[in-house]
């Protein structure tokens, strides 16, 4: 059974200093959710897309992705990601059991081998996750005072696609739902049920944007390969 891909586009953006959402603005003349969803349509891992946008956005996502060879549902997102998520994954067909891929639609780079993988190691483990190293050193502060230094070696950064088994999805947010606990990936609704999450080697490129900075640096990506 092939995936259902959520894409997650509902964020305001506020970061990002801009009054549509960030999931619209783009980079190199292509919309950053145009940009992740054309890889996932590439995926041969990937059986369904489901884009999750603000209401208001529905009509210009779906003119956005009408060319796309896969079944695209557009639905309009949450207060939350959770909620967002949740809202993509009622889309699935019922009794669905495969895997479940969660992105964001602010990392524009992603690219269908690491979907790929994702879509491997979850049908593998239940549950994987793409990570990159931590380069700098980690702080951990209180009362705005350094309060010890993390061991770097042992931590490292998340990324998205994020890949589970439908129905443990499912459980881990109604548990966290139950717990009324804001979460900031699927992983960490999995990690509180005490399963195991595996890891994949992420890349670099797989950058969130976020802020105006995030998005001169994904412009200065574009125009180096470009160029070389």
């Amino acid at each position: 059974m092939k995936a259902l891909a959520i894409i997650v586009a509902a964020g305001r953006g506020e970061r990002m200093g801009v009054a549509r959402p960030k999931a619209f603005l783009e980079v190199g003349g292509v919309p950053m959710l145009l940009r992740a969803a054309r890889a996932f349509d590439a995926a041969d891992a990937v059986g369904t897309l489901v884009v999750v946008v603000p209401e208001g956005e529905i009509d210009a996502a779906r003119r956005m992705l009408a060319a796309f060879r896969k079944p695209v549902l557009v639905v309009a997102g949450g207060d939350r990601r959770q909620d967002s998520v949740l809202e993509g994954m009622n889309q699935a067909p019922v009794g669905f059991d495969g895997a479940v891929l969660v992105h964001d639609a602010a990392r524009p780079f992603v690219e269908p081998g690491l979907i790929e993988a994702v879509a491997r190691a979850t049908e593998a483990h239940g549950a994987a996750i793409p990570v990159i190293s931590v380069v700098d050193t980690i702080k951990r502060v209180q009362d705005e005072r350094v309060a010890g230094t993390l061991e770097r070696a042992s931590l490292v950064a998340a990324q998205t696609p994020q890949g589970f088994r439908y129905a443990l999805l499912a459980r881990a947010y109604e548990e966290a739902c139950r717990a009324r606990i804001t979460i900031t990936d699927e992983a960490m609704a999995v990690e509180r049920l005490g399963m195991p999450v595996a890891i994949v080697p992420g890349s670099p490129r797989n950058r969130k944007l976020t802020t105006p900075e995030d998005l001169a640096w994904a412009e200065a990506v574009l125009r180096l390969e470009a160029h070389a």
